[in-house]
């Protein structure tokens, strides 16, 4: 038997069942019409930003809706955000549909000349992350006669400790190395840009706040002597993200008000310059992941070789993360379980398998789980980002999973 991570407390039994959205699975899987499935309970996701709203009461709090971009999600998500970050023209024009283009920041280290034009038209903030990018965005600016609004995305010279994907400190294809960062801001103020500051992340998934907390005093620090190169204060400071979730055994949950307490009390410290700056925080799967639930049926239950497989109709084509294969090094169990027997022993030990082709699809590899029978359903959790969106949809021809927003 090997380890899964921990059922997201909202999840356990509810009126002696469990519930999503104040449905059982089986209720959504009827509604649905058929499975898999994904359900996103959008109380969860109020919850947490109001958590975040308390905790740091002063800062700006945008969506990355790589995360998950489905699009009634958004529509939920947008009146109780201050700004959606977006990361290609497709996730541009969904963003423009609930937000006004003020409040959208474009990020990207491969934007297309027609993505460009589509932003400056819009009136999105273009996040630069080259010297290139930013002169291939006045001359698109010059001949559609319209002004760009520009920030800087610096690669910042600290990254973010035990974070599951750092992207600072190091040689990267995010962002202008901090040490040109100020020239370029300086080349595109006097340009004519509407200067909009500075988009600086140096890591995600981090489930230490301790690391957190460091690293946002280091960005502080770094814009505040970047606007003292530029001889400017920024708008505005986009601080990164990085907050993590325990998808694994082992994993604790980030504690959100030690870090929204040191970053007030870094912020009421903050250098002069930076004395009118706001400051924005950009998350994504801290908000989304675990509001979600990812529902197949099991179709066979079969042995081999002294192990017990149980097969289901969706995999890795929904929820590659789940399988192992979506930037994890070493395959880990999400939070897995028997939808109608949640709380009862745990008796069997069994790998549940996708319909795929391939050995890859393994969505819980030895888990302990109560009796499976075909027609079950299977609830895999921690599937609120990236999910539908993040995995080969089209792999084998299966179709797509349904998705389904609670109210909330």
């Amino acid at each position: 038997m090997k380890p899964m991570g921990a059922l997201p407390p909202e999840f356990l039994l509810q009126s002696g069942a469990f519930r999503i959205g104040g449905e059982t699975a089986d209720d959504w899987a009827s509604q649905a019409g058929d499975t898999p499935l994904f359900v996103y309970d959008m109380a969860i996701v109020a919850a947490r930003i109001a958590r975040f709203r308390a905790a740091m009461p002063a800062i700006d709090l945008h969506y990355a809706i790589k995360a998950n971009p489905h699009a009634d999600l958004l529509t939920a998500i947008a009146p109780l955000v201050d700004g959606l970050d977006v990361a290609s023209a497709g996730e541009l024009a969904k963003a423009l549909i609930v937000k006004p283009p003020a409040s959208i920041s474009f990020a990207g280290p491969g934007k297309r000349d027609d993505e460009l034009a589509a932003a400056i038209t819009a009136g999105a903030t273009l996040n630069v992350e080259s010297e290139g990018e930013a002169a291939r965005a006045f001359a698109i600016g010059d001949r559609l006669g319209l002004t760009p609004r520009m920030a800087v995305r610096v690669n910042p010279d600290i990254e973010l400790r035990g974070s599951g994907m750092r992207m600072g400190g190091r040689a990267s294809p995010f962002g202008v190395d901090a040490v040109r960062a100020a020239a370029l801001v300086t080349a595109i103020v006097a340009a004519g840009a509407d200067w909009r500051g500075f988009h600086i992340y140096a890591g995600s998934q981090a489930l230490d706040p301790g690391a957190i907390v460091e690293t946002q005093a280091a960005t502080i620090a770094l814009a505040a002597r970047l606007a003292n190169e530029v001889g400017a204060a920024p708008p505005l400071v986009n601080l990164g993200g990085g907050f993590g979730v325990p998808y694994f055994a082992g994993d604790v949950a980030l504690d959100v008000e030690r870090v929204g307490d040191a970053l007030a009390q870094a912020l009421a410290s903050r250098p002069a310059i930076l004395r009118d700056t706001r400051f924005a925080i950009e998350l994504g799967r801290w908000l989304v992941a675990e509001a979600g639930v990812y529902l197949t049926r099991v179709v066979d239950i079969k042995q081999s070789q002294g192990e017990t497989f149980v097969v289901v109709d969706g995999g890795l084509n929904h929820q590659l993360a789940a399988s192992g294969n979506f930037g994890t090094v070493v395959r880990r169990n999400y939070p897995i379980a028997v939808a109608a027997r949640i709380g009862q022993a745990a008796t069997d030990t069994v790998s549940v398998v996708g319909p795929l082709c391939t050995p890859l699809d393994r969505l819980g590899d030895k888990v302990a789980l109560p009796p499976v029978a075909v027609g079950d359903l299977i609830a895999i959790f921690m599937a609120g980002a990236y999910g539908a969106s993040a995995s080969p949809s089209a792999f084998l021809g299966h179709p797509p999973a349904i998705e389904i927003v609670t109210r909330g």
